[in-house]
């Protein structure tokens, strides 16, 4: 995973900045740093509030999200949704997700949420219904996959949102060679040029693709 793009002295003042994190998610944020192999992937306090406002202002009441992990942004858009409001969040790791679901179990906001621990291409051929909003942040190599099974089921005017877009500034490398890289290119330049959305790719941690479905 490569590091954020941004300086460590600005990502303090944005988080310094931001309005506060709660209880509940700092202490996962510590959990996860504590035990999961790779903690980085947490998409951390600053990208958790964007993603609970996002969801808010999008008026969101089913949001479908690829790649739980230890389940914090699942929480924080769990926690961006009306009391009924509902999300289902795709997994394979088993191990993460035991973390994900005693999270879930002690949050106001867990009864919201759905897990669904099998291949997230699978998931997406099962599931029925529209969805509001999407937040993919899985395995690079599939990101097109995911965008193209995804479509179809997001709502005219929903949002997709797809995390690590910039990929630690290794998007603009041409020695940058490897298979999660050459993905995450691809996917940028498809979501520029697609006459059926509008998108913005902002430099929020390590770049988020806002993506609106025309």
């Amino acid at each position: 995973m490569p590091s954020d793009i941004i300086s460590p002295e600005i990502s303090d003042y944005c988080d310094q900045h931001t309005h506060a994190e709660p209880a509940l998610l700092r202490e996962l944020s510590e959990e996860t740093f504590a035990k999961a192999s790779q903690p980085q992937m947490l998409c951390g306090h600053v990208e958790g509030r964007f993603l609970k406002l996002l969801v808010q202002l999008s008026g969101a009441r089913r949001v479908l999200e690829i790649g739980m992990f230890t389940g914090y942004s699942a929480l924080c858009m769990a926690e961006g949704l009306p009391d009924d409001g509902k999300l289902i969040t795709c997994d394979i790791d088993e191990e993460t997700s035991k973390i994900a679901r005693r999270f879930f179990a002690r949050s106001l906001h867990g009864s919201k949420i759905t897990i669904k621990l099998q291949d997230a291409l699978k998931t997406l051929r099962e599931l029925e219904g529209e969805f509001d909003f999407v937040f993919i942040d899985a395995d690079k190599e599939n990101y097109g996959k995911y965008y193209e099974a995804c479509f179809p089921k997001l709502r005219r005017g929903g949002l997709i949102v797809f995390d690590n877009s910039l990929w630690g500034g290794k998007v603009i490398d041409p020695a940058a060679g490897d298979p999660d890289t050459r993905a995450i290119v691809k996917i940028n330049e498809l979501l520029a040029r697609d006459e059926r959305v509008e998108n913005v790719l902002l430099t929020v941690r390590d770049g988020m693709n806002l993506v609106r479905k025309m």
